[in-house]
């Protein structure tokens, strides 16, 4: 009796061995692109840094173990205050789509953890001198980083950057790289070509 059922359960594992499993489905493509929390790494990013939804930022310099969190609006002093309870926070990012015009709206930042820094994207070149002196208001560690779409309209605008003291770069985003009107710029310039 202990053979037949020794033998009844070799053939029914042997059975479930050999059987062959569902045929592979391909996955449908609906034509939108994904909606995770970076939305799609191949959508069009030509509008700018408004466009560009998160942006996800390595720095090979950076070797601590952290965490980065992203806004791409301003966060509320309730969101950089609940931070603190993250481990290992490094980096808020805040992808704006335009530039503020006065400190009030920056004000919030002063709320960032004290061992994170603040990586600010801002879109185009300062409207106005007051919306570049803002940022030296701000009392957190500001790294910023400009993105703009052609030559800088006039040398305002150039000495308007310079004026900030945490403006950590400004990339042009251009088919054909060319530092003409960037000559006084004093901070590091970098050229960005989309290629679709």
């Amino acid at each position: 009796m202990r053979t037949r059922r020794y033998a009844a359960l070799i053939m029914v594992a042997l059975v479930c061995g050999c059987a062959s499993p569902p045929p592979y489905a391909e996955p449908q493509s609906s034509g939108t692109p994904p909606s995770g929390p970076l939305g799609s790494p191949f959508s069009d990013r030509r509008m700018g840094v408004g466009a560009m939804g998160a942006p996800l930022l390595l720095d090979r310099t950076d070797l601590r173990l952290g965490t980065t969190v992203e806004f791409t609006r301003f966060p509320s002093a309730t969101e950089l205050y609940d931070l603190r309870q993250l481990p290992g926070i490094a980096h808020v990012v805040v992808a704006l789509p335009s530039w503020p015009q006065e400190y009030a709206p920056l004000q919030v930042l002063d709320q960032t953890p004290a061992e994170a820094d603040v990586i600010v994207i801002l879109p185009g070149y300062p409207p106005t001198r007051q919306s570049a002196e803002a940022w030296n208001l701000v009392n957190a560690r500001l790294r910023i980083v400009v993105v703009v779409n052609d030559a800088p309209p006039n040398i305002g605008v150039i000495n308007d950057l310079n004026t900030m003291r945490g403006l950590e770069r400004v990339i042009a985003q251009m088919d054909q790289p060319f530092r003409s009107g960037f000559e006084r710029l004093q901070r590091p310039l970098s050229f960005r070509k989309v290629v679709e």
